[in-house]
């Protein structure tokens, strides 16, 4: 059951590091990294079941972060869009605009 879901945990991650290397878009960036943290999220709870509930604290941890984050990203996002017209990050050059 452990190893399973450590497979998967490590599936996930490298689907979310691919794509953090190779989109352009924002958005995509951003839910990427969130699939990462997902990733590392199941790993510990996984691990939980060998080491005790310190595992289930740190999950906790990460996804107020990861709320964080999202909330932060979407905001940044936004106004990004709204002054440039666009998320690509290829096509923004400067934050001064």
């Amino acid at each position: 059951m452990i190893t399973e879901a450590l497979i998967v945990s490590a599936i996930l991650f490298s689907i979310g590091v691919v794509g953090v290397l190779t989109r352009r878009n924002a958005i995509i960036l951003f839910m990427c990294a969130e699939l990462m943290l997902n990733a590392v999220n199941l790993s510990l709870v996984a691990l939980a079941r060998l080491h005790g509930v310190t595992g289930h604290v740190f999950v906790i941890m990460v996804m107020t972060v990861a709320a964080a984050e999202a909330a932060v990203g979407l905001a940044i996002s936004i106004a990004v869009f709204r002054h440039f017209g666009t998320v690509d990050l290829s096509q923004l050059r400067t934050l001064r605009g």
